[in-house]
Order: C-alpha cells, then structure tokens, then sequence
C-alpha cells in the first residue's frame, strides 16, 4: 500500500490556499504521516497563482515530488498551471460552482458558502472537507483539526466543512498510520525560536520577503518570551539600532534578505572594528536588485563572506532544514557574544517558508552562554591585549567607562593612528580570528550523509539538502553538506572527502558560488548542476539530472 502522497492545492491570493495546505498537512501529520509544505505565490495581494505542495510520507522528507497524487484547486487558473503534474490515477477536486469540468470531483463550495452565509474565503474549507470525505477521514478526526487550526468564525467554517464533507462520496481510504504526530514549524519560526533559546533580548527588522515572518512571529511571541520586537524605518537605521543594543548589554539579532543586507555591510564593518556581538539573518531571495521577491536563490554566498571592508572574518553558517536553522540561530547568537564579532545565518526563501518537521530533542543543545565579562577590578580597558583576542565585556552603567568606536584604538577605545598601536589592536583581533577558526573544527561544520562509503559524493548546501539527501539515498552517494563556510572548516571538509574521486556541486546559482569558494580552498569539482529559475529542484528531476553524469 502507498505511504507517499503529493498534495498541490492553489488559487489566487486571497483565496487562503496558503491556510487550507497547512490544515491538509496537518490532517496527514495526526494520521502520523511525516510532512513537508513548500509554498510558492506571486509578489501580489490579490490575483495571480499561489500554491502549496504538500508531501505526506511514511518516510522522513524535506523535497517535493515532481508529480501530484491530488490537485485541489480554488480557481481555473490552478487546474491550467497543474493538470499535468497530476498522475494518471490521481484525483481532482474542485469548486464546480467556478469551474467545469467532466473529469474529477466537484464540491459546490460557492453554494455551501452562501447558504451558511460564510465569505468567500471560506470556499477553502469546503474542498478541505470534501476532500478528507473523499480520502476515507472520520468526521470527527476532521472536526479536531479544523478546532485547532481555525482561530475566528470557527462555528461558521464547521458548519461550511459539515455540508461539504455530507455532499462528498467516499473514493478511497488513507491509511491511519497510528504514530504520534510531530510538530510543524517553518525554517523561519525555528531561526526565531532558537534565537531565544539562546537569550535573545532583541529584534530589528525592515520587512523584506523572505525575511518578514520572523518579524511577524516573533511581534506575535513578544510577551511570551519576554523580548522587545521593532520593526525601523529601513536596514541601515536596523543594523545601527542593533548595534546600539548590543552595546548596552542586550543580545540583538537583526533579519532581511540580499538588497536590505547590501544596506547593512557598513554596519557590520563597525560591529567587527567596535567589537560588537550581533546575529545577522540573511534569506536569499532571487537578484540581483529586487530581482523576483518572492522566489528563491543561492546566489548571495560570496557577498556574504565579503560583506563589508577591512580585514575581519565573521561566523557564517548556513543550515539546511529546519532542525538545523534551531541549533545554528542559537549556536551563532552565543558565538556572537563568546567572540565579539558579527555572526551571519545564511538561509533562502525555500528554508525560511516551507513547512517541515521539527525534531524537539535539538531544544536541549541550545541554551544561553555567557561570555567574558568584567569582574569590576582596576581601570576597565574594553579592548585588553589579551592572548586569545578576547577582552572581557562590561556594558553603560556599570561603572566603568565603555568604549565603542569605528576608529582604530587602544585598548581604553581611544582613537589612535600611530604604527605601533594600530598593528597592537589588528593582532589583537587576529589572535581571535584564530580561535574563531579552532571553534569550526569542533563544531560538526559539515555533514557527511547518504553512502559514507561511496566513492562519489554530491555537494549540497542550504535547502538543497532536503532533495540531495532524498536523490543520494536513492543512488548510493554520499552527501557532503557544508553547513559553517566562515571560518571555512577545512579539516573536516577534506575528512569528508576522503575515498572521494568524482564530486557534484549542486546550488540555486547561474555562476556555481559554492564550487568558487571550494576552489578556493583547492577542492576540486568535477562537475555542477546549477538550477537557476528561482525554483526547487523536484526529486525526479535532480535524480534525472545525477544518473545522466
């Protein structure tokens, strides 16, 4: 019997595809099914496509199927844009009072919404339910979901659901898999909740797509987890307020995407030069300039590790789903704080809004640690000379007189310009860019996945994980995912690579920066697949692509 389902639900925006694939999936997940979401719409309000592809297995997943067991579709324009991903036996439904047609199960989700005198919007809970009749769900089972996912009119959408689900025929039944469900979170939900596990005090953010949840949600969260949220006027005025916070005591993390980061760089050059911890999230999105905003993209890697002027490095990690988008906001924000320095999270649009599940056994490895700080004793020096680089911290207000400046300094934080304290204070930092570089190497950097012994090895970074993992599991490889790529974790890359003749690169770039960056540090790529249409590979098609080669 199958235990692996695609689900494509779509309409224009404002018909609340978005809602309705996230209560299907959670339908699904109480039946004990492992689920993944990947959501695409258009930079649109209204009108245009969006759609949510659903993958219900009884296998671990975080990639999509190239082709559709379901297709429940709000508008004609759905149908158009997917009746060919639905399989030879799969099934549609649709709104029959909007759209005809002679094939597929047609619920008449207008009427049932006049009738009980719903609004438009809730024509998706109508295919919902005629849907989970049509797939073999109790009522009841389907009344406890929509209870839970359903936060206003929640009378009137059961009653919309009730007549739905009577109308609909029973076709075939899902199996009741019996496992305890997981929860669900975003990559961005998770990137916010590790964050404050770790102690964050503090959230900027300009909105920028595919950043802007992370805002929202933590807006949502602001007295539950006891944080401030603030939301400025644009980035450059979100990285100087961080700044500013961090400076006072308060662990501060700041969140945009490419064209708001570009704004940033200046700031982060004086977070480097003031010794300033702050937690910078970065979600690439499609560019350049405003490029396609709601689309994803890899193609902010190399800025990233070049973000800014002057000579400092910076932690940079980029985690590949969303267990690892927990651990890393966390681990970054405390190594922020340990080294003083600016730390970046590197994601994509593909990881910020898709849909997966989340393994709470990671919430003990994150918790709050505390870096070095004053004891109070003698004339306090921010920049000590000390011998791993780092000097204890003291904050305004502790009697002590704190420095923070963009100048070369000395160790009290006074401007100088003199040859023998300018190169003082430069092996200063250097000394902690060493230790910064130790820290990657015993920090599980990279992942080494699918057939450790294969003598073939794809390279995936970021979202490509979840469809590389599920591809190299299918062929026997082995998959190399480099998660930190500042301070480039060498040693383990290069343990990685051994019994490895013939390396793939696989990324969401035009140019191959990741195969750039590894042929800088000698590591030789034999061959790329590079996807550059702003959207996922699908597991046939990258699958297709690695037997080819």
């Amino acid at each position: 019997m199958k235990k692996d389902y695609s689900i494509i639900i779509g309409g224009a925006a404002g018909q609340g595809s978005r809602k309705a694939g996230l209560i299907i999936a959670k339908i699904f997940n109480n039946l004990g099914y492992n689920i993944f979401i990947s959501e695409d719409y258009q930079s649109l309000i209204k009108g245009g496509h969006n759609f949510s592809i659903i993958r219900a297995s009884q296998n671990k997943n975080s990639a999509v199927s190239k082709y559709a067991d379901f297709l429940l579709a709000l508008d004609e324009g759905t149908i158009r844009k997917h009746e060919k991903s639905l399989k030879k036996d799969g099934l549609l439904i649709f709104n029959e009072d909007k759209i005809k047609r002679n094939k597929g199960v047609g619920i008449k989700a207008d009427c049932i919404v006049k009738d009980s005198c719903g609004i438009p919007i809730m024509c998706n809970i109508a295919l919902i339910a005629g849907f989970s009749k049509l797939i073999g769900i109790d009522w009841k089972f389907l009344e406890n979901v929509l209870k839970k996912e359903i936060t206003k009119e929640i009378d009137k959408n059961l009653e919309i659901a009730k007549k739905a689900y009577k109308g609909t025929e029973n076709l075939i039944k899902i199996d009741n898999l019996k496992i305890k469900p997981s929860y669900l979170l975003t990559g961005n939900e998770a990137v916010a909740l590790g964050a404050v596990k770790a102690g964050l005090d503090i959230y900027y953010a300009y909105p920028m797509t595919p950043a802007t949840s992370i805002l929202h949600y933590l807006a949502e969260k602001e007295r539950d987890f006891n944080i401030k949220v603030v939301q400025l006027e644009n980035e450059i005025s979100v990285i100087n307020a961080s700044i500013g916070s961090s400076f006072a005591g308060k662990r501060s993390m700041v969140g945009t995407s490419g064209g708001g980061f570009a704004l940033m760089t200046e700031g982060i050059s004086l977070a480097a030069q003031a010794e300033t911890p702050i937690l910078i999230i970065s979600s690439q999105r499609s560019g350049p300039a405003t490029g396609v905003p709601t689309y994803s993209g890899q193609s902010d890697l190399l800025f990233t590790l070049n973000s800014g002027h002057g000579d400092f490095l910076r932690f940079v990690a980029t985690p590949g789903d969303v267990n690892e988008a927990y651990y890393w906001s966390g681990k970054l924000l405390n190594l922020a704080w340990k080294y003083q320095s600016p730390a970046i999270l590197l994601i994509d649009k593909d990881l910020s809004e898709s849909t997966f599940e989340f393994d709470d056994k990671i919430i003990n490895k994150v918790k709050k640690e505390n870096p070095l700080l004053w004891k109070g004793n003698g004339n306090y020096a921010r920049y000590e000379n000390t011998k791993s680089g780092i000097s204890p911290m003291a904050f305004p207000g502790e009697k002590a007189v704190v420095k923070g400046t963009s100048y070369e300094h000395d160790v009290y934080g006074l401007s100088v310009e003199d040859e023998d304290s300018i190169v003082l204070m430069q092996e200063k930092r250097l000394r902690k860019f060493k230790e910064m570089e130790k820290e990657v190497d015993i920090a599980g950097a990279v992942n080494v996945l699918g057939n450790k012994k294969s003598k073939k090895a794809i390279i995936a970074w970021g979202s490509t994980k979840g469809v590389a993992l599920e591809v190299a599991e299918k062929l026997g490889l082995k998959l190399i995912q480099p998660i930190v790529i500042q301070p480039f974790p060498i040693k383990q890359f290069k343990l990685a690579m051994k019994g490895v003749d013939k390396l793939i690169s696989i990324e969401y770039s035009a140019i191959g920066q990741m195969e750039k960056l590894l042929q800088s540090y000698g590591i030789k790529v034999d061959k790329s697949i590079l996807k550059y249409d702003m959207r996922a590979f699908k597991v046939e098609d990258l699958e297709k692509k690695l037997r080819n080669i």
